[in-house]
């Protein structure tokens, strides 16, 4: 299902009817607003190894918004490649004075002000649109899939992601993935590429992604890689070469026989216009893009420009993936295993369900912390 063509305005995302739920009962609240955070650090189940990367866990500032009796969760998950720690994410949200604003209704005009608090931040700001999101929801009783017009069981299966490692672990990665997911997504771009798909491909034909993390250096390289990925079942590639290399990478987007999806050369909005005609399509990921607010407006874009969309996550708690499966719906692919890679998730939220992750009918980002962990 495409989406609404109603954007992010709020009165035009209100239930049908303008039926209202929630503790505000349909009234735009006049209480202050009041936000808290709290650091917390995710245990992965693996070790975790990308092109240029290795860890055992992912720091993350949980957030939440209370305002007339309703709270709404956030999170920003902060990966060491991000930029972002949980002391900086602390001091930017040390200057958001959500006291100057009558309501939370006024989504447009807070989000707006968050963002322009500073450069850069964006998984700082990701956790206040996404704590807003939630508690916005809450207020009007609906989820967020139900007012983008999305129907949630229309998604794309998610991948499971298995990290660069020998051949026995990635195997035994490979084997826990069946059953539960229709495709993998492996990373790449190493030395050691064609032998880690080979031991997947002794374990199952699932189909399989790769996601090179810039680790391919020439165009050459990388193509002649990717003709040898298509026989093995590969089906799209994301990110082959270093995120400034567009004119080699719009060149291997031309010669490729698989779809080129961006990462790290794709942050905000402003980014997609100068992409188009360099890759295929696009991940989108909240801790980069600041929130839904604009994830959605990217989604839209991209597919009003006829690229590809493809909707990510970093390691993250059931919150931010949950408040990912709120608009994901109609997308080309997903990679939404993020908080099923770790073993102390602190909210219940989207499930897996026949490899897709589907989001809950509660109101807002459909999330319930865990009361011996959360914030």
């Amino acid at each position: 299902m495409k989406p609404s063509s109603s954007g992010n305005s709020l009165s035009s995302l209100l239930p049908a009817g303008g039926k209202t739920g929630g503790k505000a009962g349909g009234k735009a609240p006049s209480a202050k607003m009041k936000l808290s955070w709290k650091a917390y650090d995710l245990a992965l189940k693996h070790t975790f190894t990308i092109s240029g990367f290795s860890r055992k866990s992912t720091p993350v500032v949980l957030t939440k918004i209370e305002c007339d009796g309703v709270t709404g969760y956030g999170e920003a998950s902060l990966p060491p490649y991000l930029g972002e720690t949980q002391a900086s994410v602390i001091e930017f949200l040390k200057k958001v004075d959500l006291s100057r604003f009558s309501t939370p209704m006024h989504m447009e005009d807070i989000l707006t002000y968050v963002d322009n608090i500073a450069i850069n931040n964006s998984a700082a700001k990701a956790s206040v649109d996404i704590a807003l999101h939630d508690l916005v929801g809450k207020m009007i009783g609906a989820p967020w899939h139900n007012m983008y017009g999305l129907d949630k069981t229309e998604v794309p299966d998610t991948t499971f992601t298995i990290g660069i490692d020998n051949d026995e672990v990635v195997k035994e990665k490979t084997r826990e993935a069946l059953g539960d997911f229709n495709i993998l997504k492996v990373k790449v771009g190493g030395p050691d590429d064609k032998r880690m798909i080979k031991a997947i491909r002794s374990v199952t034909d699932l189909p399989l992604a790769v996601d090179a993390n810039q680790g391919w250096k020439e165009r050459g390289e990388a193509l002649d890689m990717i003709h040898w990925l298509k026989e093995e079942g590969i089906v799209m590639v994301e990110q082959p070469m270093p995120k400034l290399k567009l004119d080699d990478i719009a060149w291997l987007t031309e010669e490729s026989p698989l779809p080129i999806f961006a990462d790290e050369s794709v942050q905000r909005l402003s980014d997609l216009h100068r992409l188009k005609g360099v890759f295929s399509g696009i991940n989108i990921k909240l801790m980069k893009c600041t929130g839904m607010r604009e994830a959605w407006k990217m989604r839209n874009l991209a597919e009003a420009l006829g690229m590809k969309v493809m909707m990510g996550c970093m390691t993250e708690t059931s919150c931010a993936i949950s408040a990912a499966a709120q608009l994901y719906s109609g997308m080309d692919f997903a990679d939404l295993d993020g908080a099923l890679l770790i073993a102390n998730d602190c909210f219940e939220g989207a499930t897996l369900q026949n490899g897709k992750i589907i989001a809950s009918d509660l109101p807002g980002i459909g999330v319930v912390p865990k009361k011996e962990t959360a914030i």
